[in-house]
């Protein structure tokens, strides 16, 4: 594990954008870091479809919660 630093504006960014999305600041950048990452070596896939990606790979079965 390492420091990044990070300017104030994008820091502030981060701890509002964690409220929202009920993460903690750190789990909201590591998040972001994610996306960031899986968007640049899929240049081809939405934002949706990076989603599906990683919640297969996680073996997240959504059509067994959306059909109860």
């Amino acid at each position: 594990m390492g420091i990044v630093r990070i300017n104030d504006e994008l820091h502030e960014e981060i701890r509002k954008a964690s409220s929202a999305m009920v993460r903690s600041i750190n789990a909201q950048a590591e998040y972001w870091i994610k996306i960031g990452m899986l968007a640049e070596t899929h240049p081809d896939m939405t934002y949706t479809e990076l989603l599906h990606l990683e919640l297969a790979r996680a073996d997240v079965k959504l059509s067994d919660v959306a059909h109860g």
